[in-house]
């Protein structure tokens, strides 16, 4: 699933240059089975909330708890003081925040929303360890979409770059992969659920 960063900084979307001066970490991409009507980035989010996440098999749950425990106990994910000062809510343009159809700095899990377009949603969590990013894209291919997701990460020093490596592997190997795998199945099924509704 994991995909070249060449080809996702090819397509036509607006991080390429709102987050120009931030390294991609990965991308990932999935394909996503054609659906009868229109589709647009909010169907894609609706598979990635809270409740999607919490309802992963037990390992990846148990990632999130994990991490969701460290946070508590270092202080990794404590609202820092200058967050807003440090957002890159800063570098939206006034044409950015009249096409988004959320306003930036809406809660979503970890994240914070910056933009949201009819096919592509940029958000960013700020803590102690990373200033991260993540943008997914939906993209029209011959039949259906593909959807991409990129990770953003400015480090925040040494501590950020060893944060990075040793939870990269899973990442890599665990959450991502059950994270995408499982999105692309719900996608599937609402196709088919919607296709068998209109049918009738």
């Amino acid at each position: 699933m994991r995909t070249d960063p060449a080809t996702f900084k090819q397509l036509d979307l607006r991080v390429h240059t709102f987050l120009h001066d931030v390294p991609i970490h990965d991308v990932w991409r999935i394909e996503l089975a054609p659906r009868d009507g229109s589709s647009d980035i909010q169907d894609v989010r609706k598979m990635f909330s809270d409740e999607f996440l919490k309802s992963q098999n037990p390992v990846v749950r148990g990632l999130f708890v994990l991490r969701k425990f460290l946070g508590r106990l270092f202080g990794w994910d404590r609202e820092r003081p200058n967050r807003i000062a440090e957002s890159y809510a800063r570098r939206l343009t006034q044409e950015d925040r009249a096409k988004s159809l959320e306003t930036a700095g809406t809660p979503e899990g970890p994240f914070r929303v910056l933009y949201v377009f009819p096919t592509e949603v940029l958000a960013e969590a700020i803590n102690s360890t990373v200033h991260a990013f993540s943008c997914m894209a939906l993209v029209p291919r011959e039949r259906g979409h593909f959807l991409y997701w990129a990770i953003y990460v400015r480090p925040r020093g040494p501590v950020s770059r060893l944060y990075m490596a040793l939870i990269q592997p899973f990442r890599h190997w665990i959450v991502y992969p059950s994270i995408l795998a499982r999105a692309q199945r719900a996608w599937e099924q609402s196709s088919t659920s919607r296709s068998t509704r209109e049918a009738r």
